[in-house]
Parts: structure tokens; C-alpha cells; sequence
């Protein structure tokens, strides 16, 4: 499993929200880039990275910045917030993003993902569906978590048979420090074994890792954890790598 380290940004700041709230907004550093350069040098490859302007406003608002940290970082970057079309893909995949992160386009236009899908191939383009349990049951929320979609994690999926790359975030453990989802990432592994599951929402503690790591996950997005200094990059990639 790698471990990924998180980035959110508004305004050009580091930031984490908790639960997507923008009114529970922490900011950690003013320097995204130095921020890329302290997670390589922990032994991190990839990082994800939330353009929080883009997803509040429907569309990506930090695009230059964005472009610039592909440019100058070593590391891998995943993309995510806002992106709900062509267009936006092709201008971060032109800027050096190894993957854009497709959320609410999947699940309002779904032949457009799949265009995308084909298009881009699907090591290019993650799916990310952030869920909320209810009965048992994982319900896709979209919007920014302030809509539900009326549908379940395995319905979403079975419109996209091609998908590869696979983010699910438990909306109620994300950024609360009080741990990972195991059972449905685990469940998900079980029922999707072609797909490269990543887990975001609530690690707190290198145990949390392990835990994931035995599901089978691919890889762990991790936030809060790590600009708290729960535990460094580097004791985080070595736990994801067991």
C-alpha cells in the first residue's frame, strides 16, 4: 500500500477541513510547495491534492498554482476538486498531474466519464465517491457532500466497469482523528479485486495504516494525521508498506 499524503488548498493555503466543513477550516502552511518537498524528502511518491476554491465553486479556481507545483514537485500529483470536464482534465493533465480525480461528473453525466475513461486511459483518471452509512448501506453523496445522490457505492460503480483507481471517503471520519472505515474498505477490496481502492477519512494513528494496509487497499490518503505530526511521512510510508 502507499501512502499518500493530503493537500488541501483555498487561496493558495494549506488548509484541512473537517467533515468538508469550510466554516471548521485549519490553516497548517502558506507554501503548498515546500509542504511537496517535506513529503518527499519523508520517502512519500504521490500526493493528493484538493483545490477547495474549485470544489465549493463547481469548477477549478487554483489551476495556475496547480500547474506550477506539477512543474517544480518530483512527486506524483492527484488532483481533485471541481473538475467536471474535458477541457479542465486536459489542462491539468498538460500541466504534469498524473491523475485528475472525477467525483460529481461521474455520477451527473456518467457517458461523460467513461469518454474520459477512454479518452485518458484509466491510470489517468480516478473515481471519487464519498459515502455516508446509512443502514448498513454506503449512499454517494456529490456536490461538495452537500447533496445525496440517492445511490449506493456498488450501483455508482456498476456504471463504470473501466474504472481502475478507485478514492472512497467515509464523510463522517474525515478529518476526526478517529479512525479509518476498515470494514467497507475492506468490503470494497473483496467485491472489486480489479480496482485499486484508496481509503480517506479518519486515520488518526500508524495502527490505522496497518489496518488498512491488511485490507488490501492500494493506497491511503492521509491528512489531518500528518499535519498534526500524529506520525512523520516517513513512519507513515513504511507502515503502508508493511
Amino acid at each position: 500500500m502507499k501512502l499518500l499524503p493530503a493537500i488541501d488548498l483555498i487561496g493558495g493555503r494549506c488548509v484541512r477541513l473537517m467533515q468538508g466543513d469550510f466554516a471548521r477550516e485549519t490553516e497548517y502552511s502558506a507554501d503548498p510547495l515546500a509542504a511537496l518537498a517535506d513529503f518527499a524528502e519523508g520517502g512519500a511518491e504521490e500526493v493528493h491534492l484538493v483545490d477547495l476554491d474549485g470544489a465549493r465553486a463547481g469548477e477549478p479556481r487554483q489551476h495556475d498554482l496547480l500547474a506550477r507545483l506539477a512543474g517544480e514537485s518530483a512527486l506524483r500529483l492527484q488532483v481533485a476538486g471541481g473538475v467536471r470536464s474535458r477541457a479542465q482534465v486536459a489542462t491539468l493533465i498538460d500541466a504534469g498531474v498524473a491523475r485528475v480525480v472525477i467525483g460529481s461528473l461521474a455520477l451527473s453525466d456518467a457517458s461523460s466519464m467513461t469518454a474520459l475513461l477512454e479518452e485518458y486511459g484509466p491510470d489517468r483518471i480516478t473515481l471519487a465517491l464519498d459515502v455516508r452509512m446509512e443502514a448498513g448501506l454506503a449512499m454517494v453523496a456529490t456536490h461538495g457532500w452537500e447533496r445525496g445522490s440517492g445511490r449506493t457505492l456498488d450501483e455508482v460503480l456498476g456504471d463504470f466497469p473501466g474504472v481502475r483507481h478507485l478514492l472512497v471517503t467515509d464523510i463522517a471520519r474525515d478529518g476526526m482523528l478517529g479512525g479509518p472505515n476498515v470494514a467497507l474498505m475492506g468490503a470494497i477490496v473483496e467485491r472489486y479485486p480489479a480496482i485499486a481502492v484508496q481509503a480517506s477519512g479518519g486515520v488518526a494513528e500508524l495502527a490505522d495504516l496497518d489496518a488498512l494496509r491488511a485490507t488490501g487497499a492500494a493506497r491511503a490518503i492521509v491528512g489531518k494525521a500528518i499535519w498534526e505530526r500524529r506520525f512523520t511521512v516517513a513512519q507513515g510510508v513504511a507502515h503502508a508498506r508493511g
